[in-house]
């Protein structure tokens, strides 16, 4: 078990940054539009995930893993498109997205190493 919680925790931490990350990005420090780009709403759909991915839910990890792909293909556009301190967030969204996904695909399977050995006992 505390195997699965390390791997909660890795994708609930790399989760909440790259949430911060794309907030800070888009209004702050290198927005499209000056004072702020409305393209800050890509953190909403993390944003939803992120109880169930900080309660353990196995069915949110499964889904984000397909969720997250769609970031990590963002950054690696925006890091060839972009210069200067856009590339440099582009990749560091690129590490959050392969950190988070790497974190909820061993947490599946960790937590499915452990269904087996839960269901053999008796029910209290």
């Amino acid at each position: 078990m505390k195997g699965a919680q390390a791997y909660l925790w890795t994708a609930a931490g790399s989760l909440a940054t790259l949430i911060l990350l794309c907030l800070a990005w888009e209004l702050w420090l290198a927005p499209l539009r000056p004072n702020g780009s409305w393209l800050a709403l890509k953190a909403l759909p993390l944003l939803w995930i992120l109880p169930g991915i900080a309660r353990g839910t196995s069915y949110t990890y499964r889904a984000s893993t397909m969720l997250i792909l769609a970031y990590f293909a963002e950054g690696i556009v925006r890091s060839y498109t972009e210069h200067g301190v856009s590339a440099g967030l582009a990749l560091a969204e690129i590490a959050l997205s392969t950190i988070y996904f790497c974190a909820a695909v061993a947490y599946v399977r960790a937590s499915r190493r452990l269904e087996p050995a839960a269901a053999d006992k008796p029910a209290s």
